[in-house]
């Protein structure tokens, strides 16, 4: 297993930037050949592990690798920005512009410039089209074996299935993948453009500098516990060193730039660490965390959300109450409040919470979408249908809206669009299966129109995809 995750770190590393400079003839592969390999990768990445999409968390990450990106000139791509879930010090990249941060990752961070840092690095790897440079140079990695090997090696990791075996059998692979492993030139090369990238976004680069010595200070725990980053990014000490030197010689020069959203990413790094950390250690370290800093409201606030998550909502509710006594109208602990009040059954109060919060957050979806949950279950169908056709206009990436207005609607009766979007969530979580199925009802009860075409295009398309795996498995 520690073997197969180290071939994978390579591998992943050989995916991080292929090219996002729009490709000359006789220069790296191309950007439709970019584009294919991306939706092979995408596949087993999310086949294999658990993507974070809290629209918190997702919408955070991605502000501030948009932020980077708005200086730079213009791009191919559509750069994407996820979190998986996974203690591991570890980013990485894939072509097309997809950029993976591990929760581990950003739990070790202390503020949004540690974030940047991490992020503009991946950026420049991308922009600098390191690896599409090596195939190009090498003339013996093709794009369809480059994404055979990353297939095979990653599902290798989840039990070597038969497709793992037959890729990773034998060198050929592990070879292939270490020529297209990073060199300490892309690094430095990568850091010196990440650098520019970040301090024009108005970035301090402090925040690499210190990122990289906590991925550094790890190294002693023992080779299974070595930061995968360490494996995928070589020449760390040299890195730090360039930086140190960097910022001495930009912090002459320049003025100091001050912390960039420090709530922003307090309130982040709080939801990472309350819903997706380890329950058992998260509640000790927090319940300890009260413990020693009675007087701190956030403490308080980060304690009573673990509580919820283990479904003692009655004592996360006080710890609210708690901080709020000291954050008096903070919108955000009184978002929360609504919510753990509405999984409580406490609708009056969820109702009453939330419309308060929704005033001062008024762009907050979260606060929205539950709002939305609670004129459901009060029974005011009109203003749910509402609220979450709102949220699918203005945020049409929150997965969550499509099932409860396709549920609304179909409480009013209004079978034809309900199995519409019902379809549209099965289509988001990749469940074709499902998806067919609304989709299927939807055309049937749907006048013609827009949605019906679009939803008999999507039948069409996802029959296809079914009826290949299908042929496929001899079935």
């Amino acid at each position: 297993m520690h073997i197969a995750r180290k071939i994978a770190a390579v591998v992943i590393a050989a995916l991080f930037s292929m090219g996002m400079m729009n490709a000359r003839p006789g220069y790296g592969i191309t950007v439709k050949e970019e584009e294919d390999l991306s939706r092979q990768i995408l596949h087993v990445i999310y086949k294999q592990f658990e993507i974070i999409e809290d629209p918190v968390v997702v919408e955070y990450v991605n502000r501030v690798g948009n932020r980077i990106l708005s200086h730079l000139p213009p791009q191919p791509f559509r750069y994407r920005f996820h979190v998986i879930r996974q203690e591991v010090y570890n980013a990485f990249a894939i072509p097309a512009g997809h950029i993976f941060v591990y929760s581990g990752l950003i739990d070790a961070m202390e503020e949004e410039e540690e974030l940047a840092g991490i992020l503009g690095h991946e950026i420049a790897h991308v922009y600098c089209r390191h690896i599409s440079q090596k195939i190009e140079r090498s003339k013996k990695i093709g794009v369809a074996t480059l994404a055979g090997i990353a297939a095979g090696v990653l599902l290798g990791i989840g039990g070597m299935g038969e497709v793992g075996q037959a890729v990773t059998t034998g060198s050929m692979a592990a070879a292939q993948s270490t020529e297209l492993a990073y060199t300490r030139e892309n690094e430095l090369q990568a850091d010196q453009f990440g650098l520019k990238f970040i301090t024009e976004a108005g970035y301090s680069a402090e925040g690499l500098l210190k990122i990289l010595k906590k991925i550094r200070s790890k190294q002693w725990f023992g080779s299974e516990q070595v930061p995968t980053y360490l494996m995928t990014h070589p020449a760390v000490e040299a890195r730090i060193a360039y930086i140190s030197s960097w910022l001495e010689n930009y912090n002459r020069t320049h003025r100091p730039l001050p912390l960039v959203n420090e709530d922003n990413f307090r309130r982040v790094h709080t939801r990472l660490l309350t819903q997706f950390g380890n329950e058992q250690v998260v509640l000790q370290k927090l319940k300890g965390e009260v413990a020693r800093n009675p007087e701190d409201p956030m403490a308080h606030y980060r304690y009573g959300l673990i509580l919820a998550r283990i479904g003692k909502r009655g004592e996360a509710l006080e710890q609210l109450r708690t901080a709020l006594t000291k954050r008096a109208f903070d919108p955000y602990i009184l978002k929360d409040m609504g919510r753990i009040y509405f999984f409580d059954g406490q609708y009056p109060e969820a109702l009453k919470t939330l419309e308060s919060a929704c005033e001062m957050i008024p762009k907050d979806l979260e606060c929205r979408f539950y709002l939305g949950r609670v004129r459901m279950e009060t029974g005011d169908l009109d203003s749910a249908v509402d609220i979450f056709s709102e949220l699918i206009d203005s945020y049409p990436g929150y997965t969550p809206a499509y099932y409860f207005l396709g549920d609304a609607l179909g409480k009013q009766g209004n079978k034809g669009e309900a199995h519409y979007y019902l379809g549209l969530y099965y289509v988001r979580k990749r469940d074709l299966k499902n998806a067919g199925i609304q989709l299927k009802m939807a055309v049937k009860y749907m006048a013609e129109g827009e949605k019906r075409r679009k939803a008999k295009k999507l039948l069409a398309r996802i029959n296809a995809a079914l009826s290949g795996k299908t042929a496929k498995s001899g079935g």
